[in-house]
């Protein structure tokens, strides 16, 4: 298991194909920091790969966020780990953003539970 910083959070790689996702307390993620997002996912993870997102933190999006974070064709399936009823309504607006995408996205209130999932589906945990 090993971390990383970025610009806009931490992120740590649990497996070649698995990171959990911590964004800052009050960052507004912009098409700059999905850009970077994405381009660490390729350069550390072997595709296709999942994510585990850690939604510990209040943040936000811009609309052009939004719709470029369900861009990436290598992720196989996200798990949101929520703990306020705002961060579920944020991931909420996001799906219904991406709708289009089909993502494999679901919302869970604890990281065991969504660990869980993603082994269900067939990513090593």
């Amino acid at each position: 298991m090993k971390s990383y910083k970025l610009t806009f959070g931490e992120i740590i790689i649990l497996n070649e194909s698995l990171a959990e996702v911590i964004v800052n307390e009050g960052v507004e993620m912009d098409e700059a920091l999905v850009i970077e997002f994405h381009d660490f996912l390729l350069e550390n993870l072997t595709a296709p790969f999942s994510l585990l997102i850690n939604r510990k933190n209040s943040y936000s999006y811009t609309f052009g966020a939004q719709r470029l974070i369900g861009r990436l064709e290598e992720i196989k399936a996200v798990a949101v780990i929520i703990a306020t009823s705002g961060a579920l309504m944020s991931t909420e607006t996001l799906i219904n953003v991406n709708k289009d995408r089909n993502w494999n996205i679901y919302v869970f209130q604890k990281r065991e539970k969504a660990l869980e999932w993603i082994a269900k589906i067939g990513v090593p945990v």
